[in-house]
């Protein structure tokens, strides 16, 4: 039975992550405001479908050694905090590199800071995990963490998707982008303020017997089979061919969409995670996580199906809406999984070691289903959208591997 105590510390926990998830929402760039933008910009200057998804694929870079910022954290507190310290560091090198992009022309020079901003990113989205687990873990929480993050998450892109399809719109391209980055700038802000004023970590030090027992808990996790099977099977569940640049070309050229209307589409797929969420939140609680693992990838392949229906603003907006609440399930079922399974002092490098490889996953996914795109398919989306529904629906097989049983979230 949680103490008041208990319920004041989980109820700041629920505003931090709120905070600092409209932040990641905002500032990821293959996601948040500046997405929408650079991605005009770089098919203004004349790239091709490929080269913007090699160039976004270099972003996730950071998300994919995540584990390196998670095992820092755990052993090396810094100014007396795990977690704490490290976060507001993080945020500060965002608003520098965002502030730093608002001021270049050039796609060379963006580069750079723009990779700094994805390893910001990536350190607090980080910390914010191991956060997640260990009290996920201790309160039972753990679904309803996710389900926080993710919901304050996509409410941010939402916005974001509206807002940077306006600053399309009505700048030029590159206006557009330095505009977008200003935006973004400001946001980490919160972050500082958030983990200074809201979280409420213990203080740990970075003594020799403290860091024996964390590579202990470690050295116990590597020995263990089950978080080898958690990972393989995430890689697996997460990886289909994608479809999302190739998608943005189609709907430009093939389509005629505005480029207002794509970001409104970017907003309404928003909402459908927003949607997923609250139905999880509100329907789904109850399920084991067999049941809700099993639900996603059937929910999943029919939403990634449905693309073929892609023909009208209607459509695009049905499906788009579709999918987005089908993703939000699959990632409350994924995070899930894997913060349950993250060992005790050494949750920052196991739950990012399994978010890394999602990640890798969907670098993967992203670059194949390009490839597939310019290369296979001639410029035709249906094929690959068909080749990615099917790998959806593979991950049903592999969810008796890990041997839930009836484990609730």
């Amino acid at each position: 039975m949680r103490t008041a105590e208990d319920a004041r510390h989980v109820s700041r926990l629920m505003l931090f992550f709120a905070i600092v998830y409209l932040v990641e929402g905002i500032g990821q760039a293959r996601v948040g405001i500046i997405y929408q933008p650079l991605t005009h910009y770089l098919k203004d200057i004349g790239w091709t479908a490929l080269q913007v998804a090699a160039y976004f694929a270099v972003l996730n870079f950071p998300w994919i050694i995540k584990p390196v910022f998670g095992l820092v954290s755990d052993f090396v507190p810094l100014f007396g905090y795990r977690r704490k310290s490290y976060l507001v560091i993080a945020s500060l090198c965002a608003v520098a590199a965002f502030a730093v992009i608002a001021r270049q022309a050039e796609p060379a020079a963006i580069a750079l800071p723009l990779l700094l901003t994805s390893y910001a990113m990536a350190t607090a989205s980080t910390l914010c995990g191991a956060l997640l687990a260990e009290n996920g873990q201790t309160y039972r929480l753990s679904s309803t963490f996710v389900s926080q993050q993710w919901l304050w998450f996509y409410i941010a892109i939402m916005a974001s998707s509206f807002a940077g399809g306006a600053l399309v719109e009505s700048l030029p391209a590159l206006s557009a982008l330095q505009v977008a980055a200003a935006i973004a700038a400001v946001a980490p802000i919160a972050v500082v303020l958030a983990s200074l004023f809201l979280l409420d970590e213990r203080q740990a030090s970075a003594s020799a017997p403290e860091m024996r027992r964390t590579l202990l808990a470690l050295v116990t996790a590597t020995k263990s089979t089950r978080p080898y099977l958690v990972g393989l099977f995430l890689f697996l569940y997460s990886f289909a061919p994608g479809f999302g640049t190739p998608l943005y070309y189609f709907m430009t050229d093939e389509l005629k969409f505005s480029q207002s209307y794509i970001g409104i589409l970017g907003a309404i797929a928003s909402a459908g995670w927003i949607a997923g969420a609250l139905v999880h939140r509100y329907l789904l609680r109850g399920l084991s996580s067999k049941a809700l693992l099993n639900l996603s990838i059937l929910l999943g392949t029919l939403s990634a199906a449905s693309f073929l229906l892609l023909a009208d603003p209607v459509t695009a907006a049905i499906v788009h809406f579709a999918n987005g609440v089908a993703l939000m399930i699959a990632t409350i079922a994924s995070l899930t999984l894997a913060a349950d399974f993250a060992p005790k002092r050494a949750e920052g490098f196991a739950f990012a070691g399994l978010m890394s490889i999602m990640n890798l996953a969907d670098l993967a996914s992203s670059t194949v289903g390009a490839w597939l795109y310019d290369h296979v398919f001639d410029g035709r989306l249906g094929p690959l959208i068909v080749v990615s529904a099917a790998s959806t629906a593979f991950a049903l097989v592999l969810v008796p591997l890990l041997r839930l049983g009836d484990r609730p979230l």
